[in-house]
């Protein structure tokens, strides 16, 4: 109990660090219960947005201001991570059932013609829902989307097991700052990241299995594609390549500074400017 309520604590003091109005509700699914934080017009068009694997729907502290600005921005907790989403119902044994549990949040807050934005796994999610349902997405947008267009480098995972075996709060913070070439220059996210080390609880997250190419070659949902240059999941020029092989009408673009674990909380002018204008076609 102690451990979760620290974990609230930082997840309470992290959100609001967003500098809009936020609603936030819990959606039933056969799943169980998801956390979304809602924020913008109630008459503005829906944007989904999809956090990485371990950071919940409170990462967007940086990029919710310009995006709720012309749109209803939902932001949930990935059901079998980490947040405040229950997953108390059916088992996540791959991703279709990831999908099925999208479907089902698109069906409860009525999201067809969405606009959906992933980062890292929830970039991956966000392709994979793509593939499956692309009549029901207006536009997608994937940051630095890992499996999606190129494996993950040996050294990043190599260096990322002491600290999933053993994760302490300071081998969560060294580890994000070997990647990120830096600390986060948010205090209250950095306290986020070393206290979910120790007290956060994840269920089931789906392990990355790369889409087959001729599915991600026929997914027709017009695609935004940000890749971290300085990213050491993956090589960046790399994913862009194969972004730009597998989905030809793509606008594909490397932003040089950025890093993967950086996205989308450090330096976020040049990532909201690139997702506005994309959102605004």
């Amino acid at each position: 109990m102690v451990g979760e309520n620290a974990f609230r604590s930082a997840y309470d003091a992290v959100l609001r660090r967003w500098p809009v109005d936020v609603d936030s509700v819990d959606v039933p699914s056969r799943y169980g219960t998801t956390r979304v934080q809602i924020a913008g017009p109630e008459d503005g068009p829906p944007l989904v947005l999809l956090p990485g694997g371990g950071t919940t729907s409170v990462v967007w502290f940086a990029t919710v201001g310009a995006l709720a600005a012309t749109h209803r921005v939902h932001a949930p907790d990935l059901m079998g991570d980490i947040g405040r989403s229950r997953h108390d119902g059916a088992p996540l044994r791959g991703v279709d059932d990831l999908t099925a549990w999208l479907d089902a949040l698109f069906d409860e807050l009525a999201l067809d013609g969405a606009d959906l934005c992933g980062h890292s796994y929830g970039a991956w999610i966000a392709l994979n829902y793509a593939v499956h349902a692309p009549r029901r997405l207006r536009r997608l947008a994937l940051l630095d989307p890992t499996k999606c267009f190129a494996g993950m480098n040996p050294g990043y995972l190599l260096r990322a097991v002491p600290m999933l075996l053993r994760p302490t709060a300071e081998r969560v913070q060294a580890f994000h700052a070997w990647e990120t070439g830096g600390v986060p220059g948010e205090p209250v996210w950095r306290e986020f990241l070393g206290t979910t080390a120790t007290t956060a609880h994840r269920s089931k997250v789906v392990a990355m299995r790369r889409p087959r190419p001729q599915d991600v070659r026929a997914c027709t949902v017009p695609t935004l594609v940000l890749a971290a240059g300085r990213s050491r999941v993956h090589d960046a020029r790399r994913v862009a390549a194969e972004a730009r092989r597998l989905l030809p009408e793509a606008t594909v673009v490397v932003l040089p500074e950025a890093s993967h674990h950086s996205l989308p909380t450090e330096r976020p002018a040049e990532l909201n400017r690139l997702l506005a204008d994309f959102l605004a076609g």
